[in-house]
């Protein structure tokens, strides 16, 4: 294969791999790349799967996104697929299935791509992945939280339970101390660290503390920042920070400490999850003796207004007026008919099909024939700024991911101190609301929260030709159909500006012949 910039060739092997209820997970290895063509080759011998690559746009490559039932057919048993893409940005991303619920079981991993930093540090730490992680299998636990008649948290159809731990790097020790080993990061005094933070779980938002110390952040998600200092910081799921940790106190052994919401953004059967971060030449015997102060509730939000990236970007929020098409209303509803719950967006839970991704209909110019289920919305026109107002009818949060881009966030209703207390909806005001939007290099980042009862409001030029999925990063949501489709510069993606849409059907291929014999049958929305 033609590798332009050198290559990597990587081999994922997806199994049925063991766990315990010790606090460990398959092992986290990070794949680490400079600017090259990295091409990683999957191979599946137990179950189906696709792999996304959460935070690389695929800029040009949209047919290697990684999404069964959009960009692919998923990877049956047996087969192997090869992914090829340009790692054109720097900074700190993961792998994860999308398969419906599969990552929540360990099929994810860090991706570091080196580059530059907005501030000065001596020592790259690597990543520190945070997960939640539920001693039993996702997918059964996922039939009791589509089934409203049963739910964990009573009165509450759709609700998950607590995980049964938190992990950093794959480990930890179990809440019940049966087992389980902390993970440790060394720090070596008067040196400045790079620290990668990553969250990858299904359901848990964390907010994450250093005792003794402060974060200077300088990365948020893939965009390089102006470095700005937090006590603490709070982590949607898919969210990343690249920090520099200053090593300047006493040698000793610290606690790296997640604390939870009180709101509905996660918890855990764990209530203190910890990693120790250790000056060299602490006694590696010894556990940290600070156990620090617990942070204020981040009520589910980052205060991302505060973060500028480096390289500026702008949008014209005087101009901006919602419109139905670029309106996206969330909400939760119960089909009882089905005993089903699910989360439609503008009342369609999104709903792929396996066989048919969205860009084989791309390939064979039948997009009229699209199902209404599939939430797909063209935008048209080319390198133009488009906006999407997102409105949350529900009490819930919800960590919103796009793929192919960064998003710029103009602005978002404040988050409520008890969204649970009464239905509180704050719908987009322009008269109230426009005034408060921030136009000139706003944040940006491929994963942001829509607050609960709440509004949210991004926008980003259509550069990136393909079909690129918009959707919720609870693993239980998107389960249920919260997400859309986003199609843009749909000739330049016909013309091979996604990549070879042939790709697409050789994998459907395989695919068909695998999956009418099998016993693993969609039931959820696919993703």
């Amino acid at each position: 294969m033609f590798k332009p910039l050198g290559g990597l060739l990587w081999s994922l092997l997806l199994s049925s791999l063991a766990h315990d209820n010790a606090g460990r997970a398959p092992s986290i290895s990070p794949r680490t790349m400079k600017h090259m063509c990295p091409r990683p080759v999957l191979r599946d011998n137990a179950i189906s799967t696709s792999i996304h690559y959460h935070g690389l746009r695929m800029l040009n490559a949209n047919t290697q996104d990684g999404v069964n039932g959009v960009t692919e057919c998923p990877i049956p048993p047996g087969s192997r697929k090869t992914y090829t893409f340009l790692a054109n940005q720097y900074g700190t991303a993961w792998y994860h299935s999308h398969f419906p619920l599969q990552y929540g079981n360990g099929v994810l991993g860090p991706i570091v791509i080196k580059g530059p930093a907005s501030a000065d540090y001596d020592t790259d730490l690597g990543p520190l992945v945070l997960s939640d992680w539920y001693y039993g299998s996702v997918f059964e636990i996922a039939h009791r939280v589509n089934n409203p008649s049963n739910p964990f948290i009573p009165n509450f159809p759709g609700s998950p339970p607590a995980s049964d731990n938190v992990l950093f790097n794959g480990r930890n020790i179990n809440p019940d101390g049966s087992g389980g080993t902390y993970t440790r990061k060394t720090l070596t005094k008067g040196k400045k660290h790079l620290l990668r933070l990553i969250n990858t779980s299904l359901q848990n938002a964390f907010t994450v503390s250093l005792v003794g110390h402060t974060f200077q952040v300088v990365a948020t998600d893939m965009v390089p920042i102006k470095p700005i200092t937090r006590n603490h910081l709070f982590l949607g799921i898919g969210q990343r920070y690249d920090v520099i940790i200053n090593a300047n106190q006493p040698t000793a052994n610290y606690w790296f400490n997640v604390t939870f919401s009180a709101l509905p953004c996660g918890q855990s059967d764990n209530p203190y999850p910890a990693a120790i971060f250790s000056y060299s030449g602490a006694s590696s015997a010894s556990l940290p003796t600070q156990r620090g102060v617990a942070p204020p509730d981040s009520r589910c939000a980052a205060p991302e207004r505060d973060y500028s990236p480096i390289v500026s970007r702008s949008a014209d929020v005087n101009s901006f007026a919602p419109t139905t098409s670029h309106t996206l209303n969330v909400d939760l509803t119960v089909d009882n008919s089905q005993a089903r719950v699910f989360w439609p967006v503008n009342n369609s839970p999104l709903r792929v099909n396996w066989q048919e991704p969205t860009l084989r209909y791309v390939a064979n110019n039948t997009l009229s024939s699209v199902p209404r289920s599939r939430n797909l919305i063209q935008i048209p026109g080319s390198n133009t700024l488009t906006y999407f107002l997102l409105q949350n009818n529900s009490p819930i949060p919800h960590p919103i991911h796009l793929h192919g881009h960064d998003v710029m966030i103009l602005g978002s209703s404040p988050p409520l101190a008890d969204p649970l207390a009464e239905t509180q909806i704050r719908e987009y005001n322009p008269n109230t609301d426009k005034s408060t939007l921030k136009g000139n290099n706003p944040p940006r980042r491929d994963t942001t929260m829509l607050p609960a009862w709440g509004w949210l409001l991004v926008a980003w030029r259509t550069n990136n030709p393909g079909v690129w999925l918009f959707h919720c990063h609870v693993g239980w949501h998107v389960s249920q159909g919260l997400g859309v489709q986003v199609l843009e510069r749909l000739d330049a993606l016909r013309d091979g500006g996604g990549g070879s849409l042939g790709t697409v059907e050789q994998n459907c291929g395989n695919w068909a012949g695998w999956y009418p014999g099998s016993t693993w049958k969609q039931d959820d929305a696919g993703l």
